[in-house]
């Protein structure tokens, strides 16, 4: 049976690593360290780690670059799996291993290379996007194609639902391929560099929405943004997380908040969005109906940046 070196760390890449064990022997799983989480600053073990840890397997969780690159060279493997590992690996690293690193990306290569490749295409308003299984090179997501699958982003996907859907779909396509990689019967395609699109991590500032948005834009970021960072805007002085919200009639003016029926509407440029979920600064998360009855559905405006 191959054997086989699995990369990766948060939830995403659990489908993969249960894929791969049914059809490899899987000699170790190697993850991010713990990361502190909270408040508190309580560690916690990453999903592969805990996944790994509950069916087995050997666990190594290298915090540096240099300290990677020891582990992986005393470990016997002949190929290598690495879903969302999120860290790149050196030259050296990815020569230590005979059929190299495969990486399952959550993306039609060469569209959105890079760290958030789900939540670009929603933000952008993609109507598709895709898994595909590549050969690792020393580049950002620029190896040779083994694999691609296709998938519609539906209109009430989310960066979290999307995410999770081409998790399983990515775990399929690694073990529909891998055989036919391994035994040369699959070859890696280039990817044609020059439709290449950059998905960068996601970062706060960004998440932010304010009124000088067209109303779709403003609706796929909600969308995009859900769960990590979260999108947020500044309501009268109030910092709110806006986790879901649905296309309104109401004529609302860009930046007002108004209720229609008890449901905070806020407006945006061409249009107008009803928050249904959302979480004020140092709160639980609630509906947007909830949180109108505690400000007593008073009306108040979008603050811009």
């Amino acid at each position: 049976m191959t054997r086989a070196l699995f990369m990766g760390t948060p939830a995403a890449a659990v489908p993969a690593l249960s894929a791969l064990a049914g059809v490899a022997d899987i000699v170790a799983v190697i993850t991010q360290p713990d990361a502190a989480k909270g408040r508190a600053g309580h560690k916690l073990a990453p999903p592969v780690k805990e996944a790994a840890g509950e069916w087995g397997i050997s666990i190594l969780q290298p915090d540096s670059a240099a300290a990677l690159s020891e582990v992986v060279a005393v470990t016997e493997f002949d190929i290598g799996v690495v879903v969302a590992y999120g860290r790149l690996l050196r030259p050296q690293v990815l020569a230590m291993c005979p059929f190299g690193f495969l990486n399952v990306h959550f993306s039609l290569l060469p569209r959105w290379r890079g760290a958030a490749p789900v939540e670009r295409s929603i933000i952008a308003g993609d109507e598709t996007t895709g898994v595909t299984v590549m050969h690792l090179d020393e580049g950002l997501d620029t190896g040779p194609v083994i694999a691609g699958r296709e998938v519609d982003i539906y209109p009430e996907d989310t960066g979290g639902s999307l995410t999770a859907r081409l998790a399983h779909i990515g775990a399929d396509l690694l073990i529909d391929s891998l055989a036919d990689y391994i035994s040369g019967r699959r070859v890696p395609a280039p990817q044609m560099s020059g439709l290449a699109t950059l998905a960068p991590r996601l970062s706060t500032a960004e998440a932010r929405i304010h009124a000088a948005l067209p109303v779709d834009d403003a609706e796929r970021m909600i969308r995009g943004f859900n769960p990590r960072p979260g999108a947020w805007m500044i309501v009268d002085g109030e910092r709110i997380k806006v986790l879901a919200a649905a296309d309104s009639a109401a004529p609302v003016g860009p930046g007002a908040l108004e209720f229609r029926e008890d449901r905070p509407i806020v407006g945006f440029q061409g249009g107008s969005l009803e928050l249904v979920s959302l979480q004020p600064a140092g709160h639980k998360l609630m509906s947007g109906v909830a949180w109108g009855n505690g400000r007593r559905h008073a009306a108040g405006s979008l603050e811009s940046p």
